[in-house]
């Protein structure tokens, strides 16, 4: 789950910063807050895969929760297990948020935003947009986080080498339109994250700021905005967050098809029939315990690095 940054004009008017600088410095920013965020992007990953494990007779642990995860992926794979595919995240949040933002940003520079519910739809459309150009490193980030020792292996292992392995081998055996197997979950994904979490956050903003709880401090108030936000989104995103990952790392037969789901529908309906309904909601913890600090993050870092690019001119 690609966390969806939130467009500056939720959060007043933005410094003059031309588009393809506002693409990379947003690309930047994202790509600061992965950082911090990726070990619970792993757990994540593994709470939403374990129970595909179990439901076909080889499951073999149960992560409990996010703490009880943490450290076992800790204790297992060791500190630099926490971090696993860390370097496909950078490339999925550089793409998928430089697009998504730089598109947002030419949306906005020809006043499309301006339009009643123009604001949604061209967040909407930016993160599809951005969402299926990077697909293919989420394919690969989520292979690579999902891999581990057998003794806490849970969801397909495709056992890669690398980052660049993941790439050629899937590419190999799979061909061009094998890096974007998994699409059809992502694309919306990405779009009901955007939605809920536009419309929530100006409205959370709004409030916090109208109740003069914290009159005169923009970043307490974005804090605040940026968790209610949270749930929100947790809320609506995770059950095509869990859709997206098993259809993502899921493995294929001879003819390239998936051995598990035929698409998004097929993999909705066996979720719910072998795991119950509330197994769309795997990992809404990691979720929404990610996406809070990442947009924080997220869009802190973007704001002084454009305030910076302004100050430079």
């Amino acid at each position: 789950m690609a966390s969806p940054a939130v467009p500056r004009s939720v959060l007043g008017p933005p410094p003059a910063v031309w588009p393809p600088l506002d693409f990379a410095l947003g690309a930047l920013a994202c790509c600061a807050a992965c950082v911090f965020t990726n070990p619970l992007e792993v757990v994540k990953t593994r709470l939403q895969l374990q129970g595909e494990l179990r439901a076909r007779g080889s499951y073999q642990i149960h992560y409990r929760g996010v703490l009880q995860a943490l450290l076992v992926v800790g204790r297992t794979d060791g500190l630099r297990g926490l971090q696993k595919g860390l370097s496909a995240g950078l490339i999925y949040q550089g793409v998928m948020n430089g697009v998504r933002l730089g598109s947002y940003s030419w949306c906005e520079a020809l006043g499309l935003t301006a339009f009643h519910g123009g604001s949604l739809l061209s967040g909407a459309g930016a993160g599809a947009l951005g969402a299926l150009i990077a697909s293919p490193a989420y394919l690969v980030k989520t292979h690579l986080q999902a891999q581990t020792v057998d003794t806490i292996a849970v969801g397909h292992q495709h056992n890669h080498l690398s980052v660049s392995d993941a790439f050629v081998t899937i590419y190999r055996r799979e061909g061009l339109s094998g890096l974007w197997r998994g699409v059809n979950g992502a694309v919306p994904r990405v779009m009901v994250g955007s939605a809920a979490q536009l419309a929530t956050f100006t409205s959370a903003k709004d409030r916090v700021s109208h109740s003069q709880w914290v009159s005169g401090n923009g970043w307490l108030t974005a804090l605040i905005a940026a968790a209610i936000s949270g749930v929100a989104v947790a809320i609506t995103m995770t059950p095509f967050d869990v859709i997206s990952t098993r259809l993502y790392n899921q493995p294929v037969d001879e003819s390239r098809k998936g051995r598990l789901y035929h698409g998004f529908t097929d993999c909705l309906l066996k979720v719910c029939q072998a795991e119950g309904p509330l197994g769309l909601y795997k990992g809404m913890g990691p979720v929404f315990l990610r996406l809070a600090p990442h947009t924080v993050l997220s869009m802190l870092f973007w704001d002084l690095m454009r305030q910076h690019a302004v100050k430079d001119k």
